[in-house]
C-alpha cells in the first residue's frame, strides 16, 4: 500500500492540516505518516484525521517532534505495513504501535470524531472569545464581566453548539482561571470547547490546558461558516 509522508516541521498554523486534508483528498485509502515539530500541531493533526475516520498512532522522537501515523479504517486490518522500500527511518516504531489504537480510533470515526450533540433541532450558536476580560477602561472590571457571561452562557440552552478561545481568551480554558469549572461543566453537557493551539503556544499554556480541544484557524472559520448565530467578544 502507498505511504505517503508530509513533513510539516516549521509550517504555521493551520497548514499541517490543511496538507493532511490535501493529501487524503488526493488519494483517501493512502498510509500518512505526518511528521510535526509542536504539540498544537500534534493535536491538530490528530483531531482532523480522527475526523476524517481514520486510525492513527503518534511517536515523540527528539525534541518537540512527532511523527503521526494514519489510516483509514475503510481500508482493511491492523497493524498498518507499508510496502518493502516504502518506509522511512524510525517509521517501524509508528507501524508496530497502530494495533494499539484501532478499536479505539473505530469507536471515534463511528461517533463522528466526538461531534457535539448538544444544538439539535434548535440551531447553533458559536460563541468566539479573543480576551480574558470584556471591553476596556478598568481590567478587573473587564475580567469579572466575563466570569458573568461565561456562568450565563448555560441560559442559551440546546442552541449553544461550540464555545472558541483565541489570543488571550485561551486563559480563561487554563489552570487557575476563575471560569474554569463552568467551561468544564458545559463542555461535560456537550458543548464544544476549542482552543487556539497557536495561541497557547504563545503564551506558553499549551501545558495548562484544562478544558476544551486544541483548535487551529481551518476549524474557527469552519465553524464560523456551520454556526446559524455567531455571538463575538
Amino acid at each position: 500500500m502507498k505511504v505517503v509522508h508530509i513533513h510539516c516541521e516549521g509550517l504555521p498554523c493551520p497548514q499541517p492540516v490543511l496538507q493532511c486534508r490535501q493529501a487524503i483528498e488526493d488519494d483517501p485509502d493512502t498510509l500518512l505518516v505526518v511528521s510535526v515539530d509542536n504539540e498544537a500541531a500534534k493535536e491538530n493533526v490528530t483531531r482532523f484525521l480522527e475526523s476524517k475516520g481514520y486510525a492513527m498512532t503518534s511517536v515523540k522522537q527528539d525534541g518537540s517532534t512527532w511523527k503521526i501515523a494514519a489510516q483509514s479504517l475503510k481500508v482493511g486490518e491492523y497493524p498498518l505495513e507499508p510496502q518493502e522500500g516504502q518506509a522511512e527511518e524510525d517509521d517501524d516504531v509508528v507501524w508496530a504501535s497502530m494495533s494499539c489504537t484501532a478499536s479505539g480510533d473505530k469507536e471515534l470515526a463511528r461517533t463522528g470524531g466526538g461531534t457535539s450533540c448538544h444544538h439539535q433541532g434548535n440551531g447553533k450558536t458559536l460563541v468566539v472569545i479573543n480576551a480574558s476580560g470584556i471591553g476596556t477602561g478598568d481590567d478587573m472590571l473587564g475580567k469579572k464581566l466575563m466570569e458573568n457571561f461565561i456562568h450565563v452562557l448555560p441560559e442559551l440552552g440546546e442552541t449553544l453548539w461550540r464555545i472558541i478561545l483565541l489570543n488571550g481568551g485561551v486563559k480563561l480554558a487554563t489552570q487557575g482561571s476563575p471560569v474554569l469549572e463552568a467551561l468544564q461543566a458545559l463542555e461535560h453537557k456537550g458543548v464544544s470547547i476549542l482552543v487556539c493551539g497557536t495561541c497557547l503556544e504563545c503564551f506558553h499554556l499549551m501545558e495548562e490546558k484544562q478544558v476544551g480541544e486544541t483548535t487551529n484557524m481551518l476549524d474557527v472559520v469552519t465553524s464560523m461558516q456551520l454556526a446559524d448565530k455567531v455571538l463575538s467578544l
